[in-house]
Formats: C-alpha cells, structure tokens, sequence
C-alpha cells in the first residue's frame, strides 16, 4: 500500500483549537489542512470518530458507523441555512482542554433547534440529499437512530435494561417504539446527516491540497452499541443478552493480571454465514470516510484472547483462533490486493499474527519510544524497520517525546544517545528526525511533538478511566518556523507532498 514516502500528523479533531468545548469540524479543521499543506506534509491520521462512550474514549463507542454529534460544527449549520447567529451559544470555554459535558450541553440544545428549522424551513434541495442519505445509509442508520433515542428514553440504562421485547428486537415492538419515537429519531438521522455532510467536505478540501486522510477501525465494539443491539447473534451473549466472553489481553510483564477491556467477541462462526457481511460493510463505510485505514489489535484478527465475562481480570482467558485471512481474502477480492490498512501490530507478535499481516502485505506500526529498553535487535530501532510501514514519534496511548525522555535516568538517556549518535540536545527534533531519515515510506508525528510539549500535553495514560482525551492545542501555536523546520526536514528526506496545480477554495 505505501509506495512512496510521505510524512504526517497525528491530532484528533477534538483537540483543534475554536469556540466550541472541543474540536470540531469548523474553520479550525480547514486551518489545519491549510497549516499541513504549509508544513509540506501530506497525512492526517485521527482516531475513531464516532459517538463516545464511557471516559469520552472514541475507542469505546455506541456505534461502528455513525459520527459523533459533538464534532458537529454549528457555524457551518449558518452557512447551511439551519442556524442563525443569535442561536449560537456564548464560548466560555478553558481553550486548552476539552470539554465534553460542556459540549454536550451546550450543542443539544442548539442541534435539536437546528433539526427544526431544517423541518420547516429547509431548502427542497437539501431535503433530498438528506432522504438520499438516509435510503443509501438505512442499513445502520435506521437501527442506530431507533437505538439513540430508545437510549433517552431510558436515560442511565444499557439495552440489556430495556424491555424484553425492545431488547430483543420483537418485530411488533420495534415498529412500535420507532412510530412512537419518530420526531427523535429523525432528530438522529439529521445529526448523522450534517456530521457526514462535514466529513465530506473537510475530508474533500484535504484530498483537493494533496493531503490524505489516515482513519482508525477499532476491532472491537462496546457491548453497550447499536451494534450489539441489533446483530445479538454475532456476539457472545447469554438469554438474557449479557456477554460471556469479552476481550482483553493475557498476563504479561505490565500487567501481571493482564487486561480486561470487557467488550464482547464476535461469533465468527456465525458471520462465516453470510460471508462476514457485517464486516464488509464495516470496512466498506469506513473507507468512503478515509484514504487508508489503521486496524486497531492486528493480531485479534489471527487469535485472540477470550476472558468468561464472569471474571474480574484477564488472568483466566484462553486463545481462540480467529479466521482473519477468510475476512481480509475476501476484502481484497472486493477491494483489490492492495488493502488501504495499515495492521496495528504492537507488542508481543506471535508468528502466525506476522504470517497474516505479510500474507496481505499489510505495512505494521514502529514506534521510537519503545526502540531504545533492549539490544541491537530491537524491532522498533530504525536501522530495523523496512519500507513497508509506518512510523511514530509516539502515538495517542504513548507520552509525548519530552516526557519520555525526561522520566528516562541518566543511563536511560545515554543508551539513546549511543544508539542514535547523537547528543540528542534538541529533543524531540532528534527524534522527529530520526523518524523522518528511516526506511519507514510513512512517518506521522503527534503534533504535541512538533510543538515540544511536556508530559501534561499526552493524549492518553492506558489503564486509566478519567483525565484522558482532553488536550487541545493553542490556536497560532503552530509557528512558520516550525511549519517552516518540519517542511525543511520531510523535503530532506524525501518525503515530499505533491500540491496539485489547482486547489479548490473552501466551501
């Protein structure tokens, strides 16, 4: 898949700068595309953008395949002709975190306005790209929709609280809730509507500079999702729709109980059926969305590891096998043997999770923070890492490049003074460099690390539920003479963004 070399940035959209509690999808999103294209760059990887759940986390999620409201930009709902000015909220927001209580109880009110005036005041032409979206788009839309509003009407329950016959998807009962509900609903095909709307644009305005978009497939789902509602028989659940094997990993040298991420396995038996539908349709949907795709937990496409959701830790799991190269065979016979994904192969690897991932010429993940604790033969060191593949600084769940370095000891700092020799004096433009000069066709960056910030600047601890997902950064952070050094750098290298010759305005 990566056939030339080409660098990026990592930043999730809730971390722009702008008016609103977080990042969205407004002005802010098309500076940054414009500050990419000034910085030579030609990447933008985000995370997962749908809705979140438990801790704000886009990793845990209600959906597979919708967006997440809170991205929603209300200015552009102006230009769209949903929204006056006078209907905005006032901005009293701490610019440098994210808000998400705030945004959600600010942007509600004005979204649920906004569907209203689109009912009774939308243009005829907009209305039929908005029944368009819903035809094209019904196989999760619909289900989503009735799911988003049922979760409202039960506020502070999971679907398995529900009525049984809701619960269970009685075809009575859902006809019944989805004509008693259907102001709500359609309140939530709109929001779906308008966020893609967004996407489009902005991800449209990126591809038209050069610049390609870099999405995030998380392999599993939370248990508490439109997804698990409405395909029950594609999950471990008991009669009472509870899981009995969720996900985690086993014991290792982190974690002595190993990790319990508690979301339910798929019934791979059961979506050998219809050819793994389920997740054609997944992969297909996401990449409309993005150019190319990173699978989150590689190797659970190969095995992985299943814990009795009656245990509290990891510790009492077993491998199961998981028939991965039937599902990417037949991705590739419908997309082509170049597959757009890139395999998050990190950690531990098992030989049959590298035989699947080069089957597939899938390039892999190498990260520099994690190249310097061993020997020469450390996978993670530049001199060896190939073409094929992708390489970090650090990535969401790692510490900024600083903060590493200053909690390394004094030995710690030597070891990658020797290894890369260099004086590593202007860290972490030492590392960015050495990401940059690598074999590696990509190399992305987190912009906390081309704006040097410290540890209070990292994205995520792993292993903790609060205090995560919040950094923004400061609108006029990104200097020209940072935009200026990293161009300078990427051209150096070889890493050259190809501008068009003609470059739409925005929209």
């Amino acid at each position: 898949m990566l056939t030339q070399r080409q660098s990026g940035v990592l930043l999730h959209p809730t971390s722009l700068p702008g008016e609103q509690a977080i990042g969205s999808l407004g002005p802010e999103a098309y500076d940054f595309v414009d500050t990419l294209l000034a910085a030579g760059q030609s990447v933008w990887q985000l995370l997962p953008l749908g809705p979140i759940g438990y801790g704000n986390c886009p990793y845990s999620s209600f959906s597979a395949f919708a967006g997440s409201p809170l991205l929603i930009n209300l200015s552009r709902l102006i230009t769209a002709g949903d929204l006056r000015r006078s209907d905005l909220p006032t901005s009293h927001h701490t610019v440098d975190t994210a808000d998400y209580a705030a945004a959600a109880q600010r942007q509600f009110p004005v979204l649920r306005l906004a569907h209203k005036n689109f009912t009774r005041r939308g243009t005829q032409t907009r209305k039929d790209k908005f029944d368009q979206f819903c035809n094209d788009q019904s196989y999760w839309l619909d289900d989503y929709a009735l799911f988003e509003s049922l979760r409202e009407y039960y506020p502070e329950q999971s679907w398995q609280q529900w009525p049984q016959d809701i619960r269970q998807r009685i075809p009575a009962a859902v006809q019944e809730w989805t004509e008693t509900l259907e102001d709500n609903i359609n309140l939530h095909k709109y929001l779906q509507f308008v966020f893609f709307e967004q996407w489009r644009a902005l991800k449209e305005y990126a591809n038209s500079r050069g610049i390609e978009i870099f999405g995030d497939l998380p392999i599993f789902v939370a248990e508490d999702s439109a997804d698990v509602w409405t395909n029950r028989e594609l999950f471990y659940l008991d009669d009472a729709d509870q899981a009995t094997l969720v996900a985690g990993v086993p014991p290792d040298y982190f974690s002595s109980t190993g990790q319990r991420w508690g979301n339910p396995l798929y019934r791979w038996d059961k979506m050998a059926e219809d050819n793994y539908s389920w997740w054609l349709k997944r992969f297909r949907w996401n990449l409309e969305l993005f150019d190319f795709l990173r699978v989150d937990h590689f190797r659970g496409f190969s095995s992985c590891w299943a814990i009795p959701a009656t245990e509290a830790t990891a510790e009492n799991g077993s491998w199961i096998d998981i028939p991965g190269e039937q599902l990417f065979t037949l991705l590739q016979n419908e997309l082509g043997n170049s597959l757009p994904l890139v395999a998050e192969d990190l950690g531990i690897l098992t030989e049959d999770v590298i035989t699947l991932r080069d089957k597939f010429s899938l390039p892999g993940m190498k990260i520099l923070l994690f190249a310097f604790d061993s020997d020469a033969d450390n996978p993670y060191l530049p001199e060896n890492i190939n073409a094929n593949a992708v390489i970090y600084t650090g990535t969401h769940d790692n510490n900024t490049t600083i903060g590493w370095w200053q909690g390394l000891d004094n030995d710690g700092q030597q070891r990658v003074r020797n290894f890369l020799q260099t004086s590593c004096d202007d860290m972490p433009w030492a590392l960015i460099e050495t990401a940059m000069s690598s074999a590696a066709n990509l190399a992305i960056i987190p912009l906390q690390d081309i704006l040097s910030l410290p540890a209070s600047s990292r994205m995520n601890i792993p292993g903790t539920a609060t205090g995560n997902w919040q950094w923004r950064y400061h609108s006029g952070a990104i200097s020209t003479a940072i935009m200026n050094r990293l161009k300078n750098m990427s051209h150096l290298y070889g890493r050259n963004l190809c501008i068009p010759a003609e470059m739409p305005p925005r929209s």
